[in-house]
């Protein structure tokens, strides 16, 4: 009765072992690691940002490209990069964005293409904000290198403005 108990306690060990050893699926190079939106209210800015994490090699030459999502409506944005075999991870960042809404999901799509321009590897995903972009101001706080207050945001007579953009579309 004991050595039936250990049997099945070594298989159940070696089970672990081997499907914790496994390599990732064939054609599957990087995998999602995070995302988010980043907002910067210093300069009145928003983006996404999504992570990537290798998990297997990549042929040189190859070339990541991520379309986002406009919030405002309209085509998608792009951004590409170079993937270098030398790094672990991949991170791509959209151009600027506005009209970014709580809780609405935001569609991102990345191919990863080889050095003739076969694809290698699609991700898609989502990418949702916890806050809307109201919550930053309609112009930068600061401007220069030296972070001068802004003077149409903070006026001459001592008042403020603060608000945030509008015009943004009106979509669920």
């Amino acid at each position: 009765m004991r050595w039936r108990a250990a049997i099945s306690a070594g298989l159940c060990v070696m089970g672990l072992i081997v499907t914790g050893c496994q390599r990732p699926s064939e054609g599957v190079y990087f995998e999602l690691s995070g995302r988010i939106f980043v907002f910067n209210y210093r300069v009145a800015t928003a983006n996404y940002l999504v992570t990537l994490r290798r998990v297997a090699a990549i042929p040189k030459e190859s070339r990541a490209r991520a379309e986002f999502e406009d919030p405002q409506g309209g085509p998608a944005l792009f951004t590409e990069e170079k993937v270098l075999d030398v790094d672990d991870g991949l991170t791509l960042a959209s151009p600027f964005v506005q009209c970014v809404r709580k809780d609405r999901p935001y569609r991102v799509a990345i191919t990863l293409t080889g050095a003739s321009g076969e694809v290698l590897q699609v991700i898609e995903t989502t990418v949702t904000s916890d806050v809307d972009q109201s919550v930053i101001p309609a112009a930068p706080l600061v401007v220069g290198p030296a972070y001068t207050p802004n003077p149409d945001m903070f006026k001459a007579d001592g008042s403020t403005d603060f608000s945030g953009r509008t015009g943004c579309p009106v979509t669920p």
